[in-house]
């Protein structure tokens, strides 16, 4: 049986495999076969051939709709401008860069990307621990001495009760673990949050989001049990662009960006998560949770957008079975 992962990977393979299959036909196109690529395919045969044509047939969906809002995948100036497939590797995640799968044209400086999603919506996971100092990683702001000093006594525990128990020791062993360890973590990032906006203003609300939904413009395919969603993440207004007098079929707005934080607050129903709410009509929660069931010394975030801005493109397609 497939892991979440593997299933990820192959619905990436999909997607880049519907691009060549839509494209290839109408303009010189080639596929990068790096290592990436190698991973998501094999995912891909890990399925059997029903499963298969499943993904085939929502990847062929949303292919087919992102080629009307991207001329410029089928426009070439010259026989040497080859539009080139890749698969994007994992590590780009961690500098903001959330997209999966690109179509690149290098003679004429254009790419465009895709986050593909298989039956899930997160935005991003991302840990905390002593060594991290998630405003530099994050927003290029650092992070205050007194944030450090609030979590490091946790973090130091954990890592102590790991160290004495060889790695063994369960965070059910522990008790109540979400009052002693997420709590004083979540106050302490609800709190360093907000100091950092205090001190920067809009550039701290514009970065948080840049980087949890992505510093480069895409679109989110998401694989849904016979339909498939399309979102377009036009950030920076680098999407949906006409080649030369071509126009694209339909277009994309682009996406207004927060520029204060109004509030973080718990989310009423969960011990573990937070709610930030910022302006423009932005809602994202930050879940805190283990990785593991044995005790580690980080914590890890699962973020979800809650609510987005009504200028984010949005759109649904029902794909039938055979």
């Amino acid at each position: 049986m497939p892991t979440q992962t593997e299933s990820g990977k192959a619905f990436e393979y999909a997607v880049l495999d519907a691009f060549f299959a839509h494209l290839k036909p109408l303009t010189p196109t080639i596929v990068n076969e790096t290592l990436p690529f190698h991973t998501a395919r094999d995912s891909f045969e890990l399925f059997g051939d029903a499963e298969k044509l499943a993904y085939r047939r929502i990847a062929n969906a949303a292919v087919a709709f992102i080629v009307d809002l991207e001329p410029r995948l089928l426009w070439a100036k010259s026989e040497q401008d080859v539009l080139t497939l890749e698969i994007v590797p994992d590590s780009r995640g961690q500098a903001g860069d959330v997209r999966d799968v690109l179509a690149i044209r290098r003679a004429q400086g254009f790419e465009i990307g895709v986050s593909a999603k298989n039956n899930h919506r997160a935005v991003k996971h991302q840990r905390l621990s002593n060594s991290i100092d998630f405003g530099r990683k994050w927003v290029d702001l650092p992070c205050s001495q007194r944030y450090k000093d609030e979590i490091r006594p946790v973090f130091d525990r954990l890592a102590r009760l790991r160290r004495e128990s060889d790695g063994r020791m369960t965070w059910a062993e522990l008790g109540d673990f979400h009052t002693s360890v997420y709590l004083p973590i979540l106050n302490a990032f609800r709190g360093e949050i907000l100091r950092l906006e205090a001190d920067h203003g809009s550039v701290l609300a514009e970065r948080l989001v840049e980087y949890l939904v992505g510093r480069k413009d895409f679109y989110k395919v998401i694989k849904g049990n016979r339909q498939v969603e399309i979102q377009a993440f036009n950030l920076h207004g680098t999407l949906n662009q006409p080649a030369r007098q071509i126009q694209p079929k339909i277009q994309v707005g682009r996406v207004k960006m927060p520029s204060r934080i109004i509030e973080v607050v718990r989310d009423s129903n969960s011990k573990t998560t937070l709610l930030f709410t910022l302006n423009n009509g932005w809602q994202i929660s930050f879940r805190i949770h283990s990785a593991s069931s044995r005790i580690e010394s980080s914590l890890k975030f699962d973020v979800n957008l809650v609510s987005s801005p009504h200028t984010l493109f949005t759109h649904h397609i029902s794909v039938n079975e055979v």
